[in-house]
């Protein structure tokens, strides 16, 4: 960034010169700004697809893989002398204490997720910054 220095016995800059620097170094600032939140939101958007992978990626397990050894689980009940009825149920209530986990698992991870805080912080320097100097944002 180049600010306009008179040089030793030369006039001061006019008005006009300070406020169109000014208005260029705000636009840099501002810039930079939203780089900053790009760059933030893009981690955070990331860690919510990666925590979305997981409840697909367990989602697909549960319903493919454990469907034949639930089945063989209840069987084996059956085996030991559990009437039929009884064993499947005791598979489905197995079941949904197997999703409660998933969803609570899944549900922490999501609650992981931060705000952008450099960028929040960095907003409220600069707004405080403006409003003691007395100029207003574009």
């Amino acid at each position: 960034m180049t600010t306009t220095q008179p040089a030793p016995g030369t006039e001061q800059p006019s008005i006009g010169t300070l406020a169109s620097d000014a208005s260029r170094h705000m636009s840099t600032l501002v810039r930079g700004e939203i780089a900053l939140a790009k760059s933030e939101i893009g981690a955070t958007v990331k860690r919510a697809g990666t925590g979305a992978g997981m409840f697909v990626a367990a989602l697909i397990l549960v319903a493919y893989s454990l469907t034949f050894g639930l089945i063989a689980l209840a069987q084996g009940l059956i085996s030991l002398g559990v009437w039929p009825w009884l064993a499947y149920l005791i598979i489905f209530v197995f079941l949904l204490i197997v999703a409660a986990v998933l969803v609570l698992v899944g549900r922490r991870m999501v609650k992981r997720i931060t705000p952008p805080e450099k960028t929040i912080a960095e907003a409220k320097q600069t707004a405080e910054t403006l409003r003691r100097s007395g100029l207003r944002t574009p």
